[in-house]
């Protein structure tokens, strides 16, 4: 039973994380995927939902991590 909650927890933070990463490519088109930098600038300041976009993408990384460790852990 555990092992099946912590499978289902992991494939939500799975996908919610890629869906944080994709959503941060703000109209970059697949030139931003593959590195190409066509908005001309490299640098620009987080604010309002980026920011929080970029909180939120860290904090399901790191739950991703201790998940995936936590599981190896369990079934180890």
């Amino acid at each position: 039973m555990q092992d099946s909650l912590l499978n289902i927890a992991m494939i939500l933070v799975a996908t919610a994380l890629v869906a944080s990463i994709v959503l941060q490519s703000k109209g970059a088109g697949l030139g931003g995927l593959t590195g190409g930098d066509m908005g001309g600038g490299s640098f620009s300041a987080r604010r309002g939902i980026e920011k929080t976009l970029f909180r939120v993408t860290i904090v399901l990384s790191v739950l991703f991590f201790a998940l995936a460790i936590y599981t190896v852990y369990v079934t180890g």
